[in-house]
């Protein structure tokens, strides 16, 4: 099993700044693209960012480009997520997603972190 766990959410005032971390572990034989995804109750999840594993090529929304930063670390299979100049908007329930390998001749899963709360005040 994979288990991907997320921290670092929490309330911060507009403008602010907030940085989430996410830790996979488990059975991993390698680890893909990983990414955050943001949901708001009652509407669809959706992409923030991606950075891929051996190029570390990234993606970001265009509601966030400029103003967050992802980066990963292959050495301790965890991604960050830096997020500045936060605004109200940006309040949702954050979670962290990978492509992971658990065996060498295994299918490439998804996989999920549980969501961590960040909350922008006016």
């Amino acid at each position: 099993q994979v288990q991907l766990v997320e921290s670092g959410g929490g309330l911060v005032q507009a403008g602010g700044s907030l940085r989430l971390s996410c830790a996979a572990s488990g059975s991993i034989f390698s680890i893909g693209t990983m990414g955050w995804y943001r949901q708001v109750p009652g509407k669809q999840r959706e992409l923030v960012t991606t950075i891929t594993s051996r190029s570390r090529t990234t993606y970001y929304a265009d509601s966030v480009k400029g103003r967050f930063t992802i980066s990963r670390d292959g050495a301790n299979n965890t991604v960050y997520l830096q997020m500045n100049s936060l605004k109200p908007e940006d309040t949702a329930d954050y979670y962290c997603n990978a492509a992971v390998l658990t065996t060498f001749r295994g299918n490439w899963n998804d996989y999920w972190g549980q969501g961590t709360q960040v909350t922008v005040s006016s």
